[in-house]
């Protein structure tokens, strides 16, 4: 059995990083296998998250002053947290595919940016395309307008070459004066110049 003294840092840890997470997804774990359990933590871990195992009274004390202190209210049963700071859709896709793979872990409820959210949401912020996805997809629309520019003045010249020489082709520039055969008149020497 812990200490008192090592129950309080429990919670002066777990109430510092509860303040500082924008999005906390409380699940239970009753019934799930050891090997399970080692694939949860490594996915949440994967995702930049933590999964931890929380007694209820700690949970709520943890939970005082933080933005999940709603979700941590009166819990019962047996629970578990997993929480992160950064990306709230790559840690409910990783709790998500857990979740499939395993019927006995489910989720309870959650809280983003401070707003309580339902299971179903949950659901529906795992099917969201994740931060690296949208980041990229920004990308690519900023830099269509660019490379459709280069392109079009990458064909300018081209176009113009192949314009001249179908010209040149058709003789469309007519003889010109060089290949005429009347000869050239020159201008007469002023006597001043002779000298």
């Amino acid at each position: 059995m812990k200490k008192r003294s090592e129950k309080q840092q429990d919670l002066d840890k777990l109430k510092l990083e509860l303040a500082k997470v924008s999005t906390v997804i409380l699940t239970t774990f009753q019934g799930i296998t050891v090997e399970a359990d080692t694939k949860l933590r490594r996915a949440v871990q994967a995702a930049g998250g933590k999964y931890q195992v929380v007694k209820n009274t700690l949970a709520e004390r943890a939970g005082a002053g933080t933005p999940a202190e709603n979700l941590l209210k009166n819990l019962s049963g047996t629970n578990s947290i997993a929480y992160t700071q950064t990306d709230a859709v790559a840690l409910a896709k990783a709790l998500t595919k857990i979740a499939k793979d395993t019927p006995a872990f489910q989720f309870k409820s959650g809280v983003v940016e401070g707003r309580v959210i339902s299971i179903a949401e949950i659901q529906q912020l795992a099917n969201l395309p994740s931060k690296e996805e949208l980041l990229s997809k920004i990308m690519f629309l900023l830099n269509a307008p660019a490379q459709r520019i280069a392109m079009t003045l990458n064909a300018l010249p081209r176009n113009l070459a192949v314009t001249v020489s179908e010209a040149i082709k058709a003789n469309k520039f007519g003889s010109g004066g060089a290949s005429s055969s009347e000869p050239v008149p020159v201008p007469a020497a002023s006597p001043e110049a002779a000298q």
